[in-house]
C-alpha cells in the first residue's frame, strides 16, 4: 500500500505564487521606480502582482519579462489628458552624479549625458534603459515591449545611434565654446577618447531610489 502523499512537498498554484512574489517583488519595485512617479509606485506595484495573482494557474516561464510587460502596459494606460502612450520615459537619478567622487570633469560629462538621456524620445529611452539599466536580454527586453528580437535590436541599434549623435553634436558645440577651431574653420584634431555609449550610460544611474 502506497503511503499517502508528503502535503510539504506539494506545490499549489497559490504557494508557486509566494515563491514568485518573494524572488521577484524586489525586482519589479525597482523597475517601477524608474518608470513611475513617486506616488504611483505602489498602486503599479500592487496591480502588477493582482494580474500574476489572477494568472497563477498559468503564469509563463521565465516570469520577470511577463511581470515587467504587465507593470508597463499598467503605466501605459495610466491617463495622460486621454493621450495613450506609446513608451515610459526613465527617471534618471541626478543625485547618483552629484555624488561621483571620480572628479569635476566625470561629473560634468554625467550631468551632461542626463541632459542629452532626458532629450530623447520616450521609446529610445525605454529601450536603452531595459538594456543598461534592467540588464535584460534581447529575448526577454522584447517579451517586455511585445515586439520580435529582431525589431528590439534594431530598435535598440537606432537608439544607441540617436544618442550617439547627441553626444557628438555636444562635443563638438564645447570644443567650439572652448575655442577648438582653427582661423580658417578647420575643426580642431580630436583630443579625447571616445566615449563608450554603454559602459557610460552604466555611469549614470536611473532612479531606483
Amino acid at each position: 500500500m502506497k503511503s499517502p502523499p508528503d502535503d510539504a512537498h506539494v506545490t499549489t498554484p497559490e504557494s508557486r505564487f509566494t515563491e514568485m512574489y518573494t524572488e521577484h517583488y524586489a525586482e519589479v519595485l525597482r523597475f517601477v521606480r524608474r518608470r513611475a512617479h513617486p506616488l504611483n509606485v505602489d498602486d503599479v506595484v500592487s496591480d502588477t502582482f493582482t494580474a500574476a495573482w489572477l494568472r497563477r494557474v498559468d503564469l509563463p516561464t521565465p516570469v520577470l519579462p511577463w511581470l515587467y510587460r504587465t507593470a508597463r502596459n499598467v503605466m501605459l494606460n495610466t491617463d495622460r489628458g486621454g493621450n495613450r502612450q506609446r513608451a515610459v520615459a526613465v527617471r534618471l537619478a541626478g543625485e547618483s552624479a552629484r555624488a561621483s567622487t571620480s572628479g569635476i570633469d566625470d561629473l560634468e560629462q554625467r550631468l551632461d549625458l542626463e541632459s542629452l538621456f532626458r532629450s530623447l524620445p520616450e521609446r529610445d529611452q525605454e529601450l536603452l534603459a531595459l538594456d543598461v539599466w534592467d540588464q535584460l536580454s534581447a529575448r526577454d527586453a522584447a517579451a517586455v515591449l511585445g515586439c520580435t528580437r529582431a525589431a528590439y535590436s534594431m530598435r535598440l541599434t537606432r537608439a544607441r545611434r540617436r544618442l550617439a549623435a547627441l553626444l557628438g553634436a555636444d562635443a563638438t558645440r564645447a570644443d567650439t565654446h572652448a575655442g577648438g577651431e582653427h582661423p580658417h574653420g578647420e575643426s580642431a584634431p580630436e583630443t579625447h577618447e571616445p566615449l563608450h555609449l554603454h559602459e557610460t550610460l552604466k555611469g549614470t544611474k536611473a532612479n531606483a531610489y
